[in-house]
């Protein structure tokens, strides 16, 4: 788009997370489309051909990077598109992946996926106001005209953004010190753990079959109970048996849903970035503290 035409800036997000916050900053300035809806794993997505047709028309395209889209090089090779495409942890402190990269748990089963940094990075506040000030160079590099409004939305969100992240600090640090270990489906808190506190184990690469996962499975229980976690919790991508099953081996019953990789619906408790934050925190910290 060039700087004199009135049109809504074309936008395409990968997944929810990233859509929620380009909306934030482009208003109804952006024509925006999330490819990978609420409640969907973006390391499984199978991308439709209306995806490629949306890229193909966008202006810019705004991506995590750091290899989380796996589908994302080939959606944009085949649609021909000439927008810009933005990796917004660019320029952001990243976490190396121990072993090179992670699992995700899709119907019982251990999925790998690789990649030399943990691609988790929204989930400091601190880091997603760097995605925040990403968004609002992309946009004004693509509608220069509009540049002021996007840095005054960007302004606004980020504010509240520093409010968020202030919230989350006074609810963990009133956690005793020797209740702040929770158990999750898979390896995606890390960038969490570092900023405020909260130790978060996680099975790596156990399926839910066979003898070699009951010996692996053996193992994390012992981890869990070393460090005395307090809780359990799935992830809304994720399917619990696995955590089911050793919940029943550690004595531990879940203690609700945790959003790591995608928010939820618009009737869910975690619609947007902030209600997210505010919904994994409140739920570490109720179920940490309860009797």
């Amino acid at each position: 788009m060039t700087s004199t035409q009135a049109a809504p800036l074309q936008v395409v997000a990968t997944f929810s997370i990233i859509g929620d916050m380009a909306g934030e900053v482009g208003g109804d300035l952006v024509d925006l489309k999330t490819l990978v809806a609420p409640d969907a794993d973006a390391h499984v997505y199978e991308p439709r051909p209306a995806d490629a047709m949306a890229i193909a028309r966008a202006d810019v395209v705004l991506t995590n990077g750091l290899e989380f889209e796996g589908f994302l090089s080939r959606l944009i090779a085949a649609s021909g598109t000439d927008a810009s495409i933005i990796a917004l942890t660019d320029g952001l402190p990243t976490m190396e992946e121990p072993g090179g990269g992670h699992y995700h748990y899709v119907n019982g089963e251990a999925i790998f996926h690789a990649g030399a940094h943990d691609p988790h990075v929204w989930q400091s506040v601190e880091n997603a106001k760097g995605y925040v000030a990403n968004i609002s160079a992309a946009f004004c590099a693509a509608d220069a005209d509009n540049c002021t409004q996007y840095q005054a939305n960007a302004a606004d969100y980020s504010a509240r953004l520093d409010t968020l992240d202030a919230q989350i600090r006074a609810s963990i640090d009133a956690l005793p010190a020797d209740r702040r270990t929770v158990v999750v489906a898979h390896n995606a808190f890390r960038y969490f753990e570092a900023a405020y506190g909260v130790t978060f184990l996680s099975p790596q690469g156990v399926s839910t079959e066979g003898e070699a996962a009951a010996a692996d499975v053996a193992g994390l229980i012992r981890e869990i109970r070393a460090a005395n976690a307090g809780a359990i919790f799935g992830e809304n991508i994720s399917d619990t048996r696995l955590l089911e099953r050793i919940g029943e081996e550690t004595g531990l019953t879940l203690s609700g849903t945790l959003y790591s990789d995608a928010l939820s619906g618009a009737d869910g408790p975690a619609p947007t970035y902030i209600a997210m934050m505010r919904h994994n925190t409140s739920a570490i910290t109720a179920a940490l503290t309860a009797e």
